[in-house]
């Protein structure tokens, strides 16, 4: 069970769990299950997934990136094509570079390997469903060095779209890596508007979600120290 900013009961986090082990896959949903989470569906495949996705009406999908039929990250590509508001967690045996990356440019909010402990995948599928990204430790940093080596390249766009002061705060913050909660309480504001503030931040810089949104404030250098509030 979830709770919402004042600490009130919701309606439990829907998860879709996608691994074609059965027994790994069953034991993620029990676990989950038995966390208080509501889980919509288990399968194996990742058309399968994408079929069921529609019904499961899943607010978290947690994906294996080694599927029998498709790859992991198309998966993720299909998913968020089809529903945009599907938060997807990766789960994978691997820890390579290239894989992480894939599977955050194709949509991924967060990337956690299998020999993370049931306590971690918990507390990242609820990350995860907060809107925050979360990785296994030692990927974060793997993931901000190659922003920071995109960030070097004599590519940006020359036109930046406009934002409001706060949303620039709300944008400092973010990049600074403070979860939703954490930004509210700093602002001294609800979690809600710091929900409505990355929404409209999203909508004036085309962005998707808050991994490219991220990216984008590393690239303007609003993570550095001088940019602090």
């Amino acid at each position: 069970m979830v709770s919402d900013e004042d600490g009130g009961p919701t309606t439990p986090v829907r998860v879709m769990v996608v691994d074609d082990h059965p027994i790994w896959g069953n034991a993620v949903a029990r676990d989950l299950a038995e966390a208080g989470y509501d889980v919509t569906a288990v399968v194996g495949e990742g058309i399968q997934a994408i079929r069921v996705a529609p019904a499961a009406r899943p607010d978290v999908v947690v994906l294996d990136l080694q599927l029998p039929d498709l790859s992991g990250v198309e998966v993720v590509r299909r998913l968020i094509a089809t529903d945009p508001a599907i938060r997807v967690l990766m789960l994978s045996a691997s820890g390579e570079q290239q894989d992480v990356l894939d599977a955050l440019k194709a949509g991924a909010l967060g990337y956690l390997v299998k020999s993370a402990k049931p306590a971690e995948l918990i507390e990242a599928v609820a990350r995860t469903a907060a809107g925050d990204p979360v990785f296994t430790v030692g990927l974060a940093g793997l993931v901000l060095g190659e922003y920071r080596r995109l960030a070097a390249a004599p590519n940006a766009p020359v036109d930046t779209p406009r934002l409001t002061d706060r949303e620039t705060e709300v944008l400092r913050l973010v990049a600074k890596g403070l979860s939703y909660r954490q930004i509210a309480e700093r602002l001294v504001v609800s979690h809600r508007t710091v929900q409505n503030h990355v929404q409209n931040i999203l909508g004036k810089l085309q962005l998707h979600n808050r991994v490219e949104l991220t990216r984008y404030a590393i690239e303007q250098g609003l993570d550095s120290p001088g940019s602090s509030t």
